[in-house]
């Protein structure tokens, strides 16, 4: 074994007898002390109040009270709608995030949404009678010329908008008029839009359809995956970004609406976890719906993670290939290649990109295809980070990492022994992921690499290995701990000169895990 080969940040891997040790440099005010992963606020990842601070100019501290009020508010919302039958004309956050506006049609029952600590707005239409205006303006969709890029119920002004382009305010207004709407109900709003699906992409992971196509996973369900609609049909089959066969469009809709579901087979495992375009993933705890005026964040290949606004719900917009209705517009902005991605508020599983106008250098509008509601229609149920399936359900595959390099039978020696040239611990949790040695990488200059790792008891894990490609590192080669009765997953890997790293998922349980890795 050649140790010379290994170096980490420039820290050269010395040979001392049989054994070498990576040791990293310590920097100023900083003691060489082992490193774990960032520990969740009140359970949403640190990625999202990153991106939620970037993107909404908050600290992290103002981000996650934002985020504590708009999961009240979520609450508060569903209880006050009940009560308020037909009298509820929607609800919203202000724009700082911290107040709860709900509209009344009764001003009686003002003294009941004050009770409950939200804001009443009287006005005129309950939210069922806005949605019964949008409804006749979906049946006259066909009728929209290409000037109007679509309507939606905006419920902070009581009426519902369509969108035209400049000069076009009067091609909109013919168009309600004719789908019989009255003026008062209605208004028209300018704005420079052209929303177009967003085909030819990868998303939170790519994946491939018919060996063409590209698109972006959406959230994991048991025994597949959900995307978006435009991607593919019932029964074009898809590969995943590493090009190994994956499954199955069984079932999608586009347009009217945008939502697509993919079955997977053996080889694949959903994971109720979102790619932060970090070197990390992103928990998904549950599939609550938040208010408008919450704050939203998607994940997408070409743009990373973006954060914004829910701006309004039940929107429709007037694609090329036909309109698509009942899809939630925010003022995220999304590029071609981030279609059919994540969308999250906290850990909150909000939908999968539809498409949208505009870019992320000038800023945008985006809409997404509400993921409850393709729940609901396809009888699916949500992987979440902490109830991960174990098995296949009858009929149709659970997912599991791509195929491995891992040997099919353990090292000689002992079967529960993982030791190696470098060794690091760390800790781990369903959901979450690791990168060593000490979120850095080390170098090589070819050959084979063997890596284990020992998951902690009631635990199951994923070892990569990844290789920088001159833009991000890219998985090479994987193994699951499942795989193996003694608990450790290992791999091997004949890999070409490069920087590398290991990566350490956690897939169910939690606790302290061994990694060890060795290069010849």
């Amino acid at each position: 074994m050649d140790r010379r080969r290994m170096t980490a940040i420039g820290v050269l891997v010395a040979a001392a007898g049989t054994a070498a040790a990576v040791t990293l440099p310590s920097f100023a005010g900083e003691n060489p002390t082992r490193r774990t992963a960032p520990v969740a606020s009140d359970g949403v990842a640190p990625e999202v109040l990153d991106a939620l601070s970037r993107d909404l100019s908050l600290t992290r501290d103002q981000a996650a009270r934002r985020l504590k009020t708009e999961r009240w508010a979520s609450g508060t919302v569903t209880k006050l709608r009940g009560e308020l039958g037909a009298d509820y004309g929607g609800s919203w956050l202000g724009a700082d995030g911290t107040t709860l506006n709900v509209a009344v049609a009764d001003p009686a029952q003002a003294a009941r949404v004050t009770a409950a600590g939200a804001v009443p707005k009287r006005v005129d239409r309950g939210v069922a009678e806005l949605d019964a205006v949008k409804t006749r303006l979906d049946a006259a969709g066909g009728e929209a010329t290409p000037d109007v890029a679509g309507w939606y119920v905006d419920v902070a002004t009581n009426s519902v908008v369509v969108v035209a382009q400049p000069g076009a305010e009067a091609a909109g207004r013919r168009f309600a008029e004719a789908s019989g709407v009255s003026a008062g109900a209605m208004r028209v709003k300018t704005a420079d839009e052209a929303p177009r699906p967003l085909f030819d992409v990868r998303g939170g992971d790519a994946y491939f359809i018919n060996n063409a196509g590209r698109c972006s996973v959406g959230f994991s369900v048991v025994g597949g995956f959900v995307t978006a609609g435009h991607c593919g049909r019932p029964g074009d089959r898809t590969a995943g970004a590493n090009r190994v066969a994956q499954g199955t469009f069984a079932a999608s809709s586009f347009p009217g609406d945008d939502w697509g579901v993919v079955e997977v087979n053996d080889q694949w495992t959903p994971q109720g976890v979102v790619n932060d375009f970090n070197g990390g993933t992103v928990p998904v705890n549950g599939s609550t719906e938040a208010p408008v005026g919450a704050s939203v964040c998607r994940s997408g290949s070409t743009t990373g993670t973006r954060c914004g606004v829910i701006q309004a719900k039940n929107a429709t917009v007037n694609y090329p290939e036909g309109t698509v209705t009942g899809l939630t517009r925010t003022n995220v902005c999304a590029e071609p290649g981030d279609s059919g991605g994540a969308w999250l508020s906290g850990d909150q599983a909000q939908g999968v990109t539809s498409g949208g106008s505009g870019d992320c250098a000038q800023g945008g509008v985006t809409f997404f295809q509400p993921v409850n509601e393709i729940l609901q229609r396809n009888n699916l149920t949500l992987v979440t980070a902490g109830a991960q399936p174990s098995a296949p359900p009858a009929g149709g595959g659970t997912t599991a990492p791509p195929a491995s390099t891992a040997p099919a039978t353990p090292p000689a020696g002992d079967a529960t022994d993982c030791t190696g040239q470098v060794s690091r611990t760390g800790r781990i949790a369903a959901g979450r992921a690791q990168v060593q040695p000490d979120g850095r990488f080390f170098r090589v200059s070819g050959g084979e690499q063997e890596a284990c790792v020992s998951a902690p008891e009631g635990a199951r894990v994923v070892l990569e290995l990844q290789r920088f490609t001159g833009s991000s590192f890219r998985t090479v080669s994987r193994a699951a701990s499942a795989a193996s009765a003694d608990g450790v997953a290992r791999l091997t890997a004949d890999t070409p000169a490069g920087a590398y790293r290991y990566r350490v998922v956690g897939l169910a349980g939690a606790g302290e895990y061994t990694l060890a890795f060795s290069a010849r």
